[in-house]
């Protein structure tokens, strides 16, 4: 396990180990298990960064449930721009399910609150949502959440999905910058 990373031009240390990152993850796939074991819930995850929690979400349920994925993209550099655009849509009859949305991190909340009020048009039964990691100095609106692995600082970080310019979502260990 690396103690520190580079990526193009920034240096990240080691921040969350894996080790820490699948017991965050076991603790709320237990939670889900028994809130959601009866009611068929419709995953939703967010592309690009939530894919490796989502991955390893699914594999540790065991109940009736199916899995989407759209992509939003909120950052550009090191920055949120504080818009979205969505690249992929949802094409799943959401109207009376239970949605649960798996993203990987809510900062700002301000992509999240979008995502929310898109997905409240299609009338679902109830939206909750599960996010991997929450910078709660860093929200700068009310969001619902429903299922948070890891609570960290208003860091910059990367892997486990979470990436730099398109790099370092592969690693397994989170790192934040230098």
């Amino acid at each position: 396990m690396s103690e520190q990373i580079k990526i193009k031009d920034k240096t990240f240390k080691l921040s969350i180990p894996e080790e820490e990152i699948n017991a965050a993850i076991d603790r709320i796939a237990s939670r889900m298990h028994e809130e959601l074991k009866e009611k068929d819930p419709l995953f939703i995850a967010i592309l690009n960064g939530s894919f490796m929690f989502a991955s390893e979400l699914m594999k540790r349920l065991n109940i009736p449930s199916q899995i989407s994925f759209v992509r939003v993209q909120s950052y550009n550099g090191l920055e949120t721009t504080q818009k979205y655009k969505e690249i992929f849509g949802l094409t799943e009859d959401i109207a009376g399910k239970t949605v649960v949305i798996i993203e990987d991190i809510i900062d700002s909340g301000f992509t999240m609150q979008n995502i929310l009020k898109i997905l409240e048009e299609k009338n679902p039964r109830e939206i909750k949502v599960a996010t991997l990691l929450h910078k709660p100095d860093a929200t700068q609106c009310e969001v619902p959440l429903d299922y948070v692995a890891l609570t960290i600082p208003n860091d910059f970080i990367v892997g486990f999905g979470l990436d730099y310019d398109g790099y370092g979502r592969n690693f397994k260990n989170i790192y934040s910058i230098v």
